[in-house]
């Protein structure tokens, strides 16, 4: 380790005081709300005013704030008023909760295979799943790298809807256009750990005016505030979010091109350092696209070094470096939902409406699944980090690597 590095010195980490950065504003917009005594985001004025601002960050016509990402993934896929049985094409590399909703709503999550090296669905592997009974795709950027949304569209061409589950890449880009705006719609997360937080919270973004009023009817309960004559006509959850949550993630919202920035500027500074460390992969957006890096994933050449994620993790953890190896413990369909179809009480629906093929998971048709959990160790990031910590990386990693 360099003589600039403190033996004593810890990472950021995200989950306290010591990874986030919540100013005066915070507190200021917190008393606003308190003060004026509305709590509910369906009376308050602060949550529309951070949709508003969310909506104009990235240019999009519409921003409908609810309680969580999966949430925003839930009210996204309910709008398309889908048939039970039909398909969205997925990922098997994501969070449980961009699952769920699918179900559901009694949807059938199709699974595609992901590059081995960004963990992303490609236009290739979204083509090689697809079906007659296909209906939309969630396109999943994963550790905020964004994937081909123009080629997927592409190769999905008319009659399916593309939804971005963006939750991990905010103020990512791909030719220029902000990743969240690509497909049809997009999902963000506002969970701990993501760029800006409120502890739980998500948001949905589109400049479809039918889908964004679905969505809006969806987290209120299928109930259309401001009609004349409003009624429930449709099925709708409790899905919204609160103007205390609004207020946290207003004060944030400013701040977030420069908490991008500084994860992006100190992050491209950890890839040149780890370019010269045999057997390692650093995160490398396509040409003209931009990275979130909501977190920093290394992918070994399992070749150079045999065994080196788990071996590296448990090393770098002993040294005090959160690392996690694998992402996820699994591919999501090894998950006892899927496996045991455990979905409302024993009747496995809506799995029992599946195509045999939609439910073949079979390890030799997801290649780049398999390889891609089996190779990528996940280190910590957040806006926190400062060159010394990357210092601390670089001396780390590189000592560690040599000793697999």
């Amino acid at each position: 380790m360099t003589d600039t590095v403190s033996p004593d010195l810890v990472l950021p980490d995200d989950q306290g005081a010591g990874g986030r950065s919540f100013d005066a504003r915070v507190m200021e917009l917190l008393a606003e709300v308190i003060a004026s005594g509305t709590l509910t985001a369906t009376k308050g004025a602060v949550t529309p005013r951070f949709e508003r601002q969310f909506a104009d960050l990235l240019g999009v016509r519409h921003a409908i704030a609810c309680a969580s990402g999966s949430a925003a993934v839930h009210a996204a896929v309910a709008a398309l008023e889908l048939e039970p049985g039909d398909e969205v094409i997925t990922t098997a590399v994501t969070d449980m909760g961009a699952l769920t909703p699918l179900l559901y709503q009694g949807l059938i999550p199709v699974f595609a295979d992901v590059d081995r090296t960004t963990g992303n669905v490609t236009p290739e592997t979204v083509s090689a799943v697809r079906s007659d009974r296909t209906r939309a795709v969630i396109v999943t950027h994963l550790f905020g790298n964004p994937a081909d949304v123009g080629g997927i569209r592409s190769a999905m061409g008319e009659g399916v809807t593309v939804i971005e589950d963006a939750a991990q890449a905010f103020l990512a880009s791909r030719g220029g256009q902000r990743v969240g705006t690509l497909g049809d719609v997009g999902c963000f997360s506002f969970q701990q750990g993501k760029h800006i937080t409120a502890g739980e919270g998500g948001i949905v973004v589109t400049d479809d005016d039918g889908l964004a009023h679905e969505i809006r009817l969806f987290v209120n309960k299928s109930w259309p505030y401001g009609e004349s004559q409003p009624d429930h006509r449709k099925l709708g959850l409790n899905y919204r979010t609160t103007e205390l949550h609004s207020a946290v993630l207003l004060a944030q919202l400013p701040r977030l091109p420069e908490f991008v920035a500084h994860r992006r500027r100190l992050a491209e500074q950890l890839s040149a350092g780890l370019a010269s460390v045999p057997g390692l992969v650093t995160p490398a957006p396509a040409p003209g696209a931009e990275h979130a890096y909501w977190r920093y994933p290394l992918v070994m050449d399992q070749a150079v070094v045999p065994d080196g994620v788990t071996r590296l993790a448990r090393r770098l953890r002993s040294r005090g470096i959160p690392a996690a190896p694998r992402y996820i413990g699994k591919p999501a369909f090894r998950c006892g939902i899927f496996v045991d179809a455990r979905t409302l009480g024993s009747s496995s629906w809506p799995l029992s409406l599946a195509r045999p093929e939609a439910r073949d998971y079979d390890a030799a048709r997801f290649p780049g699944t398999f390889a891609f959990l089996e190779s990528v160790l996940v280190l910590p990031w957040n806006e926190k980090f400062e060159e010394v910590h990357v210092e601390l990386l670089l001396a780390t990693i590189g000592e560690e690597v040599g000793r697999t």
